[in-house]
């Protein structure tokens, strides 16, 4: 049996869905004020709450989904204008860049971000640029290129139903189709200053759930893109401890070299599960929510927290602004509920407020449906779905209920993968069987408020 599960409404029930949600977004706005935005190389120290991933034998995730309403099309069949410049082989990554446009689907781009679609887009610029080379032997584009090559991707996955705004939610500029700051560019050099072998041993196949605390392929990648950044001269002889910042651009400009070379070497399925895999070890370092002021916090739970119910009003009024703001997966909300924590101990808040006020990792994520259901997404690579009659949906998770660690200082400093608190890779099931749901699961609904004001007007 298929593990998606779709609710199906009939015309008139979705104009009453609609009109309840519309009540709920009345309370609670829908479109949030400020959005996190995507830094993929945004990197910082791992504490000790990030725990060791769990793949989960569930075969069944519940997955919510995106409806629109009837009257409008879940894609835009727009034929693109091309500029005729780029020299990018579209066709061959034609599969690859439909998901794409699903992934980072116009009403909700913003809210996947940080996990499916930036990371996705990525993926996809390495891919078209690393194919492309087997004719050109280059592995980046003029800047001249770079501008039409980046114009002609949106122009084919707006046309697609893809955002308008991807340049602005994603922080891609042309730039980011060139060498960079790379010193090598030509296959031909790359092959022969890196160990080619080597590389493609460690990344052709990767553990999506090993590879971000064993990191086989990651420092094959850094490896590599340290060689190539070595052919330049000033980066020859200087000690680690004493690399500049120039020199530390460097080589990340030459991890894209490298990624692109991979992609140039795999199947573009192969090298897109790959790069995701890569981009989400990444992803689930970093918390990427912005934490507004909590000066009214710090003056509900001071003092010991002398007033339970002031306290516990005031971080609810407080994490009420993350929920907001984006969808992330279950070890991002771990990472939120660690820097948070240091936020509020900064306040002199050293109680556990989390346990007093059942904060869980859910309240971190956007919220479905009502302020009761977090959307938690997997923290393994997830693409979203696309249903010709169904909509587009995305794996989440509504059922693992797990509370949001208050830890001790000693903790909160460590630095390892070998962690006391296990997360499920994949969320917990959700559906049962017959199509039908188990106690317990809510199936909602997100509806673009633009689109359900369309159904009113």
């Amino acid at each position: 049996m298929e593990n998606r599960l779709f609710l199906k409404l009939g015309f008139d029930a979705f104009l009453l869905q609609v009109l309840l949600l519309l009540l709920y977004f009345h309370e609670t706005s829908c479109i949030p004020s400020t959005y996190p935005t995507w830094h993929l190389s945004n990197e910082k120290p791992m504490d000790d709450m990030y725990p060791v991933i769990a793949p989960s034998g569930n075969p069944k995730p519940f997955i919510p989904l995106l409806a629109p309403s009837p009257l409008v099309p879940f894609t835009n069949t727009t034929v693109p204008k091309l500029s005729g410049q780029c020299l990018l082989n579209f066709s061959a990554t034609e599969t690859l860049m439909s998901m794409t446009a699903i992934d980072c689907w116009a009403p909700f781009a913003k809210q996947m971000a940080n996990v499916i679609c930036c990371p996705q887009l990525e993926a996809t610029l390495a891919i078209l640029i690393g194919q492309s080379s087997k004719d050109t032997n280059v592995l980046a584009l003029n800047g001249t290129l770079a501008k039409y090559c980046l114009s002609d991707i949106e122009q084919i996955l707006v046309g697609q139903g893809g955002s308008e705004s991807l340049r602005h939610i994603c922080t891609v500029h042309p730039a980011n189709l060139t060498e960079g700051s790379c010193p090598a560019k030509d296959i031909s050099e790359f092959e022969t200053t890196v160990d080619t072998s080597k590389l493609l041993a460690a990344c052709n196949k990767i553990d999506p759930v090993k590879e971000c605390c064993n990191a086989i392929c990651q420092n094959a990648v850094s490896e590599a893109a340290t060689k190539i950044a070595m052919i330049s001269t000033d980066f020859l002889g200087m000690p680690g401890s004493q690399v500049l910042p120039e020199q530390s651009a460097r080589v990340r400009d030459c991890k894209t070299i490298v990624l692109r070379w991979l992609a140039s070497k795999l199947h573009p399925a192969n090298a897109k599960e790959v790069l995701r895999v890569l981009s989400n070890c990444n992803v689930n370092k970093v918390c990427p929510l912005e934490f507004p002021d909590m000066k009214y916090v710090a003056n509900s739970c001071g003092n010991a927290i002398s007033n339970k119910t002031a306290c516990c009003l005031a971080m609810e009024s407080y994490v009420s602004h993350l929920q907001k703001q984006s969808l992330v997966t279950n070890l991002q909300a771990l990472d939120c509920a660690t820097a948070l924590e240091m936020k509020l101990r900064k306040s002199n808040i050293t109680k556990d407020v989390y346990g007093l006020c059942h904060i869980s990792l859910k309240d971190f994520s956007l919220q479905v449906g009502n302020q009761e259901f977090g959307c938690l997404l997997p923290s393994l690579p997830s693409d979203a779905i696309f249903d010709p009659s169904s909509g587009i949906s995305f794996v989440c998770d509504l059922n693992d209920h797990i509370p949001a660690p208050w830890s001790s200082t000693s903790q909160m400093t460590a630095s390892s993968c070998n962690k006391t608190i296990k997360i499920p890779a994949l969320p917990a099931a959700a559906s049962a069987q017959s199509g039908l749901y188990n106690d317990g699961v809510v199936h909602v609904f997100l509806i673009a408020c633009s689109v359900a004001l369309m159904m009113l007007m």
